[in-house]
């Protein structure tokens, strides 16, 4: 499940979004995960639904291993909204749009046995560090990025 905002200027709710993902341990301390997130909005006259599907591909650090690890996250992800209207009995795509944005983000996997894990973990989203044209901020804010959106993730894994 992850809890999504989509513009953090905007003064909107979070969304939910079903997900699903695979985590590969590449060593004790250091794992990749690939994760698919899916919503559907369908209009009121049902005649029309929009669907969101971000794909994220992460890099977890882990500073430290036990029985609660935390761990920070970064990596790339591609966003995707198809807007499809209904004729008869099927959808027929309206409108497409992808965008690539890095994500970084913290959080904490507790093992749950052996073979499962429960996580959460915070994850900002489209992040964009400043150049020199954004001299708005000083020098100092040219180091902080800034982001377009957040997300909350949560979910169990199952280890093989």
């Amino acid at each position: 499940m992850a809890m999504v905002r989509a513009d953090q200027t905007a003064d909107e709710d979070r969304v939910r979004f079903n997900s699903g993902h695979i985590r590969a341990r590449m060593s004790p301390r250091t794992a990749f995960e690939v994760a698919l997130d899916l919503r559907t909005t369908t209009s009121e006259t049902l005649m029309q639904r929009v669907r969101e599907y971000p794909i994220q591909a992460s890099l977890l650090l882990s500073p430290v291993r036990a029985a609660l690890s935390p761990y920070v996250l970064g990596g790339g992800g591609w966003y995707t909204e198809r807007l499809e209207r209904q004729s008869g009995t099927s959808w027929t795509l309206e409108d497409s749009t992808r965008r690539f944005g890095w994500h970084g983000g913290f959080g904490a996997e507790l093992r749950l046995g052996r073979r499962a894990a429960a996580h959460a973990d915070y994850r900002y989203t489209f992040l964009r560090f400043r150049d020199e044209d954004d001299d708005d901020e000083g020098r100092l804010g040219r180091l902080l990025p800034s982001y377009e959106g957040s997300m909350w993730t949560a979910g169990l894994t199952f280890y093989f």
